[in-house]
């Protein structure tokens, strides 16, 4: 996904870095590739955070367009990419390193798992720690929950349907942004256009507000439930909901969709304009 990573982070951290934190962190790796234990990895990733002092990337030298954004949008700092360098270094060394790592993710305290969620992608063959990724949505901790979801590619490329579903509509009811969780039109799936139907009417029924962007997903997966909904949606005094049934229905292939918007041309009008979109949605 990110090409010539390696490389690119180390000039990160070397324009990034007091000269004595980057001096470390060559030894400290060296240490590591030239031992090949798994202890000395723990030590000096665990040292990282009292041998690096916290700060926020200012230079972005040697990252192309694609990790700057992801960086910026992850407001990476200098530990966790320090961290994420050391993990590379070894898991490139020697691919016996990746057992070490996964305990490692295993014992990690909160800041350490953040770290880990944000930049799995990151790492070699990052399918084989999806245990921390599921564990991760079973957590109470806002902090480790947004670390999998946020602007985060991996469960979109890796997640079951189940496991999608599950994270978006924990995501809900966190009530996160959900304009920050990543391919959501291409995970879409009926189980969870009934899902967010099934939370709707409950959200409903107890009078409580649903966020417009929650129903992104249901465009093509329209029955005729679901366009009662949308019919109650677009019906809203809430502007917002209207929107979001109008791009609901103009992004679905569905007849039914279409039928549904024709009774709304303006709203139509402004989508094909360009001043109606997901990402406008809520600043309109």
């Amino acid at each position: 996904m990110f090409s010539n990573l390696f490389s690119a982070i180390e000039t990160l951290l070397s324009k990034n870095l007091i000269a004595e934190e980057y001096r470390w962190l060559q030894q400290a790796i060296s240490a590591i590739t030239e031992e090949k234990t798994a202890r000395k990895l723990y030590l000096n990733y665990s040292l990282s955070g009292a041998k690096i002092q916290k700060g926020k990337l200012v230079d972005f030298t040697g990252a192309n367009e694609q990790l700057q954004d992801y960086l910026s949008k992850q407001q990476a700092n200098t530990v966790e990419l320090a961290r994420i360098y050391m993990l590379l270094a070894a898991l490139e060394s020697d691919g016996s390193f990746k057992d070490a790592v996964k305990n490692l993710i295993q014992i990690a305290d909160k800041s350490e798992l953040e770290t880990f969620l944000k930049y799995l992608t990151f790492l070699p063959n990052p399918k084989y720690y999806q245990f921390a990724a599921v564990e991760a949505l079973r957590t109470n901790i806002s902090t480790v929950f947004e670390a999998i979801t946020k602007y985060n590619p991996y469960p979109a490329a890796f997640f079951t349907d189940q496991q999608w579903n599950q994270m978006y509509l924990k995501a809900a009811f966190m009530q996160l942004d959900l304009s920050t969780i990543e391919k959501i039109d291409e995970r879409a799936n009926a189980d969870l256009a009934r899902i967010i139907s099934d939370y709707a009417h409950e959200r409903w029924a107890a009078s409580r507000e649903i966020d417009p962007y929650f129903w992104r997903p249901i465009s093509n997966f329209i029955d005729d439930n679901l366009a009662v909904d949308i019919k109650r949606l677009f019906e809203s005094t809430n502007r917002y909901e209207n929107y979001a049934a109008a791009l609901v229905c103009y992004y679905s292939k569905l007849p039914i969709a279409k039928e549904l918007l024709t009774n709304y041309p303006t709203l139509k009008v402004q989508i094909e304009e360009g001043t109606l979109t997901w990402k406008t949605l809520k600043t309109r």
